[in-house]
């Protein structure tokens, strides 16, 4: 083994320790491979699309990385340089030419000594500097298309040149790729156009908006399948990468140009890398002060952060009681509240459906247009408009007089209604039955509560008064009192036990029995029962007295 062939193998394996699985891959059937290098990014630093005279300005975090993909010369790092190709889909082709040409200036800089470690730093930390791209990055507007850059000796450049055939008529769509290869140390160091290439994907990921992504927390990167190194033959997995613009990808039912879908394909990434980021990231719960990853936590809209556990519990707690109002954000000096699909993923489907229906109808009910069809068989929202006195259920198609409630009558001034007077004993009469369902009840009752006084007087009327405020309640009462008492062994009453002993006498019919067993006891000499058999006087359930 040569001394170039040890220093290949070194550096190859320092690269495969330095950087992950998702930064580098090695081509083991030679000295190749490929580096995907993120640049660092200042503060506040802005992507703009300049669009005639529209500008989109959007502060990010992180730009889709370059991929250097080399190949080590026999004679590498003595003699000749790595082969290598730069590709990045928000440089231009200059910009490219002027990276490569100074990773050949870097590897002249050595003296012969390994550099593909430097070359990856350089990219990362200074690429921006050495392109003059401070806090702004500004794609053309025109065609733009991801660029690969290298470099050929110059004879074979030009004739390349001249005689492309590939570069399309539409223009917009093609990808211009170009190989550069280091030459040897004496070689000119020159930059032509070698080669032109369309490269587009047919099937190109859908593009979503930058807020679109933050709000429904999930996101897929486009990337393509195939790589510069042939897998077929090399037996090599390529680093995914992201997918050129596509002239067919299409964004809120329109096409995108390339420009548009560059932008898109970086706010993506950006978007995904900083959930990524948050996932990573040790936070401080709000409410239980304790510090977890982000990928245990929630980040509402207005910044604070909890973690999931307590945010699930309180918004659980809010729903359940019936103050959706009250499902916002737990700071006290904050009224932020999470997303639709925040609390989706917090408290489940049938919570969920429970707190949609209990907004829509308070929201419903604060709103002065709107008022509720009077047919007892529909009950449903309508908007009113305030010119007329006339309304018409969309889903009855019920036309009827707000002021009256009666089917409209025209211009004609509503008939006054006849006052019944009832007694407390006179029964009235509802005209649909509650529902026979523990889930049912319990809606129609979250309805009842916390609807307007018009809501209330409509399910009243409807469901009769006593129903809803005696009846409904008694049967709501049932299945906690089945999971809450038992049966007296005399009269089969309801009995709670709340404390004292075992001994228990039936509030009904004052007999008594042992609540151990249930079995019925003498008035006199009941304690026997306790001595002489298994049930102990006060067991492990004992209560204090009340």
């Amino acid at each position: 083994m040569t001394s170039d062939t040890e220093e290949q193998e070194d550096e190859l394996l320092a690269l495969h320790s330095i950087f992950g699985s998702d930064e580098f891959v090695r081509d083991e059937s030679k000295s190749a491979g490929e580096l995907r290098v993120c640049v660092e990014l200042p503060a506040a630093f802005m992507v703009a699309l300049t669009e005639g005279e529209t500008l989109s300005q959007y502060e990010i975090s992180f730009l889709p990385p370059l991929l250097l993909t080399f190949e080590l010369p026999e004679d590498y790092p003595s003699s000749s340089p790595p082969s290598f190709t730069l590709t990045c889909s928000w440089l231009t082709h200059t910009q490219l030419s002027a990276l490569s040409a100074q990773l050949t200036d870097l590897y002249q800089a050595t003296g012969g000594a390994v550099v593909l470690f430097s070359w990856a730093q350089f990219l990362k930390e200074d690429a921006l500097r050495f392109l003059d791209i401070d806090t702004l990055l500004e794609l053309p507007s025109g065609e733009h298309s991801t660029q690969n850059c290298s470099q050929d000796s110059l004879d074979v450049a030009l004739s390349e040149a001249k005689n492309n055939k590939h570069t399309p008529a539409t223009g917009p769509t093609d990808i211009q790729s170009l190989d550069l290869s280091a030459l040897s140390l004496e070689a000119e160091q020159t930059l032509q156009t070698s080669e032109i290439k369309a490269d587009y994907q047919d099937d190109q990921s859908k593009q979503i908006s930058k807020e679109d992504f933050l709000n429904e927390g999930s996101v897929l990167l486009p990337s393509s399948s195939s790589g510069p190194l042939d897998e077929s033959e090399q037996g090599a997995a390529s680093l995914p990468r992201e997918s050129p613009p596509n002239e067919d990808q299409r964004l809120s039912g329109r096409s995108l140009t390339p420009s548009q879908a560059l932008l898109s394909q970086i706010l993506i990434y950006d978007a995904a890398q900083q959930q990524k980021q948050f996932a990573t990231t040790v936070f401080d719960c709000g409410v239980c002060f304790m510090g977890l990853l982000g990928m245990d936590c929630v980040q509402l809209l207005c910044g604070h952060i909890f973690c999931r556990t307590c945010l699930s519990q309180f918004c659980k707690l809010q729903i359940t009681e019936g103050n959706v109002q009250g499902v916002t954000c737990p700071d006290a000096d904050c009224d932020a509240a999470p997303t639709p699909a925040q609390v989706r993923s917090l408290v489940g489907e049938e919570l969920f459906s429970r707190y949609d229906r209990l907004l829509l109808q308070k929201t419903l009910d604060c709103m002065p247009d709107v008022v509720y069809c009077p047919r007892h068989s529909c009950g449903s929202a309508v908007i009113w408009d305030k010119s007329s006195t006339a309304a018409m259920c969309t889903v009855c198609a019920f036309a009827f007089c707000v002021t009256c409630k009666k089917t409209y009558h025209g211009t004609e001034a509503c008939q006054k209604k006849k006052k019944k007077i009832m007694t407390e004993n006179d029964a009235e009469q509802p005209t649909a039955a509650v529902p026979r369902s523990q889930e049912g009840m319990k809606a129609l009752w979250d309805d009842y509560v916390s609807g307007s006084k018009q809501r209330k007087r409509l399910l009243e009327s409807i469901y009769g008064r006593r129903s809803l405020q005696n009846g409904l309640v008694e049967c709501l009462s049932e299945e906690w009192v089945a999971t809450n008492s038992e049966n007296c062994p005399y009269c089969y009453s309801s009995i709670q036990k709340d404390g004292g002993c075992n001994v228990m006498r039936c509030y009904w019919c004052k007999r008594l029995f042992c609540w151990s067993c249930f079995a019925k006891l003498p008035s006199q000499g009941y304690l026997d029962h306790f001595d002489n058999g298994t049930c102990n006087h006060f067991g492990s359930d004992f209560f204090p007295a009340t």
